[in-house]
């Protein structure tokens, strides 16, 4: 018997060493799996950053652009994008073009191809030279219709496809808050800014919309 007991004893402490090696290997795999975990959240956290900073270094280069939105393909072909350009400006906004030594660096259609699919026009791009004129030229635009040669057309900044993407996707609910007449504004990058009892309110995203609806 006291073999016995012995023999069972000497399996237990085998077994119990064997359960001690196992929780320990299981420990160092799940410390492998956090560490893991965490270097693929600072390498996204990291590509994240980058793509911000390219999308900020984008926007920055068209900081002095316009873009005219609505021209018929070929309308520049004749004269130029630049004379269109100050022929639309003539058009709209005569006391305003008095008033500055507006300077054109270049004027382009983009992007450079045409895409056959795509049924609306390509944009007008027009490179000022001052980024004064650039805030002037659209601050009065939002004040009243533009058209060119009787037909409407818009003007907006230029920003990079990123950027744009992320101001579009506030399309609908800006368009809600238009209906509401509550003043809303996209601000840089893609911030939805609107009165609301007397204050503006700014929003980075829409689930911080949602939290203060």
């Amino acid at each position: 018997m006291k073999n016995t007991i012995e023999e069972i004893k000497k399996n237990l402490d085998a077994l119990n060493s064997r359960a001690d090696n196992m929780e320990e290997r299981i420990s160092n795999v799940e410390d492998g799996n956090i560490e893991l975990l965490q270097a693929e959240k600072e390498r996204e956290a990291r590509l994240k950053r980058n793509e911000e900073t390219l999308r900020e270094l984008s926007d920055t280069i068209r900081r002095c652009n316009v873009r005219i939105i609505g021209i018929p393909e070929g309308e520049e072909k004749e004269k130029g994008a630049e004379s269109l350009f100050k022929e639309i400006m003539a058009e709209n906004f005569p006391n305003l073009v008095r008033e500055m030594d507006l300077q054109v660096t270049e004027a382009n259609r983009s992007p450079n191809f045409i895409n056959a699919r795509r049924p609306t026009p390509r944009h007008i791009v027009v490179k000022l030279a001052k980024v004064n004129d650039k805030e002037k030229i659209l601050r009065t635009a939002r004040q009243k219709k533009l058209t060119y040669k009787g037909t409407p057309i818009r003007l907006s900044a230029d920003f990079s496809a990123e950027t744009l993407q992320a101001r579009r996707e506030w399309n609908d609910i800006f368009k809600n808050l238009k209906d509401k007449n509550l003043q809303p504004r996209i601000l840089y990058p893609a911030k939805i800014s609107f009165k609301y009892d007397g204050e503006n309110k700014n929003f980075p995203d829409k689930q911080k919309l949602r939290e203060f609806i």
